[in-house]
């Protein structure tokens, strides 16, 4: 069940990364939770143990979703066809 849900997030992440309504990067996400306007957060799988406290508690807070994904932030990168790492994104809407 839970790789099935996993399957679904991620193809929900690429069309959102499609159609632009993503936001990527620990400033922005974190920005973007207190102000309550994100709809899934994102982590890669070896997400910095400090940003990750971070992002879930904010989330707790925004009452937002965190997933984590099998994806190391490189990999998260080149899944969102960009040339550095990612260790966190979110989704809006």
């Amino acid at each position: 069940m839970a790789t099935e849900n996993l399957e679904k997030d991620m193809k929900d992440l690429k069309a959102k990364l499609q159609d632009g309504k993503t936001i990527i990067g620990k400033d922005r996400v974190l920005k973007q939770l207190r102000e309550k306007s994100l709809a899934k957060v994102f982590l890669a799988n070896n997400c910095p143990k400090g940003l990750k406290e971070d992002v879930l508690n904010f989330a707790k807070l925004a009452n937002v979703p965190v997933i984590e994904l099998a994806l190391n932030n490189e990999e998260l990168g080149l899944f969102c066809k960009k040339n550095f790492f990612i260790a966190v994104l979110a989704t809006t809407e």
